[in-house]
């Protein structure tokens, strides 16, 4: 049975989405922006930032199902420019350690808000 999951820290969603859903054993994010919980959105600030910005959004969506950073099986992140790749890769490795899950990245025309990087995991209950 599906169930949504809405960070209540997190902003409220851009659109007609939920933060995440589970099945009680999976659960999917949305694509995390580097939007503050405030709603402001950090398009402006270097990669590093806007990389801990999203990674946070994320961390509150995982807290929320009672997960952490340790039970995401996959990431995928998009970046505007894959240039920023290496300093992305900084900031993701201080949040997922020395044994990160599977990632994939990939480098789009566009996000919304005009931001520069939107991660996004699947996670699982052991």
């Amino acid at each position: 049975m599906r169930r949504t999951i809405d960070a209540a820290e997190n902003a409220d969603a851009l659109g007609p989405y939920s933060h995440g859903a589970t099945d009680g054993h999976l659960v999917f994010t949305a694509g995390q922006i580097p939007v503050t919980p405030a709603g402001d959105v950090l398009s402006d600030e270097p990669i590093g930032v806007q990389t801990a910005q999203s990674l946070a959004n994320v961390q509150r969506i995982l807290d929320e199902a009672d997960l952490g950073f340790k039970d995401v099986l996959k990431v995928t992140v998009y970046l505007t420019t894959i240039d920023d790749l290496e300093v992305m890769n900084e900031v993701y490795q201080d949040h997922f350690g020395p044994n990160p899950p599977p990632r994939t990245a990939i480098q789009v025309a566009r996000l919304a808000a005009d931001a520069d990087i939107e991660i996004e995991v699947v996670a699982t209950r052991r």
